[in-house]
């Protein structure tokens, strides 16, 4: 199917001649973050979640919403440059700080969350492992919509695929299939929307989830498991969707067309792309708070 045609510019005007734009990415960020404190909120007042008052309440979270900013794009910045581009950067750092260039890194602004968690809930006096239950609970909105801002930017397409909705995204290198992917003569590159699968594994089913696990089961009366949970199913998702997401530019080569940073064989399911491997980390660690969590239950 052709790729809709989105403008990447939600909205746009000018100012004593000078124009201020807003892009879909960076509307996606605000409403996520303002939706996934409105929430978090809404459960800080619901004691019966808690069995109990909540040791975090609706004031602790507008004081983070700045931590939370700031340890995203940070985070999300550095991961970047030190995951997928180190090389780059490192002859050029005065680039590290064109953020508007693109290359934000979901696994960077995760840690660069958890060390503004850490940091705000012992300045604050706060149990860590509940604030980051409650932003555990919320971080897959924001995920959705990053997501569907990535399709509408038409970036992080997926690989080559014959199926039905196959989209046929815009640009030299979304057209540009592989040798290894059979076209016929004119026809359009079509690529897996995996911008799209992400948005539904890691935004909807995901939250979905977890709000049964706090609303059907009070996990949050355990502190850790909705954190735990968060992490194995954001890196299951992610590993998940990996098959069928193109790999990242430079890894990609004649003899490594998938971008897989191990590999095991020449299959596409043969190796592991750099998310997968950052991914892995953390549905360890996510199984390691679930269980911990048992034991304080």
């Amino acid at each position: 199917m052709p790729f809709p045609d989105i403008d990447p510019i939600a909205f746009q005007f000018s100012v004593f001649g000078f124009t201020l734009a807003l892009r879909w990415y960076a509307l996606a960020y605000i409403v996520g973050i303002v939706a996934g404190w409105r929430v978090a909120a809404m459960v800080t007042r619901r004691d019966a979640l808690w069995g109990g008052p909540s040791p975090v309440t609706p004031k602790h979270l507008e004081d983070f919403v700045t931590w939370a900013i700031l340890g995203i794009i940070l985070g999300g910045r550095l991961g970047y440059v030190l995951f997928y581009q180190p090389g780059y950067f490192l002859s050029n750092p005065a680039d590290i700080l064109r953020v508007w260039d693109g290359g934000m890194s979901f696994h960077g602004g995760f840690i660069g969350m958890g060390v503004a968690i850490v940091a705000f809930a012992m300045r604050s006096g706060i149990p860590i492992l509940s604030l980051a239950d409650i932003i555990g609970l919320v971080a897959p909105i924001g995920l959705l919509l990053g997501r569907v801002a990535n399709f509408v930017n038409a970036e992080l397409w997926g690989r080559p695929t014959d199926m039905l909705w196959g989209v046929a995204f815009p640009g030299a290198r979304a057209q540009t299939c592989p040798d290894f992917w059979p076209l016929a003569p004119g026809a359009p590159c079509l690529r897996h929307p995996s911008q799209l699968y992400e948005a539904g594994l890691e935004g909807i089913v995901l939250f979905g989830a977890l709000l049964l696990a706090v609303w059907g089961f009070k996990a949050l009366r355990r502190p850790g498991l909705v954190t735990g949970m968060f992490f194995i199913g954001y890196g299951l998702a992610r590993t998940f969707v990996e098959f069928f997401r193109q790999g990242d530019a430079q890894y990609i080569s004649a003899g490594n067309p998938f971008g897989q940073v191990i590999r095991f064989g020449d299959s596409a399911w043969a190796g592991l792309s750099m998310g997968q491997i950052l991914s892995l980390p953390m549905i360890a660690v996510g199984i390691a708070f679930v269980l911990w969590s048992r034991r304080k239950a």
